[in-house]
């Protein structure tokens, strides 16, 4: 495509530490799909979420989310990646509400802007925290799978790290959140 070298210089700036992960992101889904309809997004989306409904989850992930609905939790789905697909894995999974990184759309076209702030580190921290004040009563269960989710792993009432890198478990362990390794 002709943006690439633009997402591509970009890449270069995120490797020399001089552009975070969202600039990163949105320079991507601008080169790689900058100027798609919403039709068009909705079509490839369409195409790739019962796949990966099919087989493309852990069986320890939908067996935890079970047990949270057998219970009666309030299933909340919060991720860094684009409201590109994640709001439609989030519905077929049978979460209540999603909360994620939201792309920007001009005239009905995807620009590749990011539209919010990307949904990691920090930002994930202050969304669970977010949560705990709309939710005051219900205890917060909260599941991650990088070193960037403990920030919001340890505001948790229960955090637990899902097949986490070691030096990301090790963190987590220091910090009393509970690591899991799901085949």
């Amino acid at each position: 495509m002709v943006r690439t070298p633009g997402a591509l210089a970009t890449l270069v700036r995120f490797a020399l530490g001089r552009t975070d992960r969202g600039q990163l992101k949105a320079a991507w889904i601008g080169a790689l799909m900058g100027g798609c309809t919403r039709a068009e997004v909705d079509s490839w989306t369409a195409r790739f979420v019962p796949p990966l409904m099919a087989c493309g989850l852990h069986a320890d992930a939908r067996a935890a989310i079970e047990r949270h609905r057998a219970a009666g939790d309030h299933l909340v789905l919060l991720s860094a990646s684009p409201d590109l697909y994640v709001p439609p894995i989030g519905r077929a999974l049978g979460f209540a509400e999603i909360l994620c990184t939201k792309v920007e759309w001009r005239d009905g076209r995807l620009t590749g802007a990011l539209a919010t702030p990307n949904q990691r580190g920090p930002e994930k921290a202050r969304s669970l925290a977010a949560l705990r004040s709309q939710y005051p009563q219900l205890p917060l269960v909260a599941y991650g799978n990088a070193a960037s989710d403990l920030e919001h792993l340890v505001l948790a009432d229960r955090g637990v790290l899902v097949n986490g890198s070691r030096q990301a478990r090790q963190a987590a362990e220091r910090r009393g959140i509970s690591c899991v390794t799901w085949p």
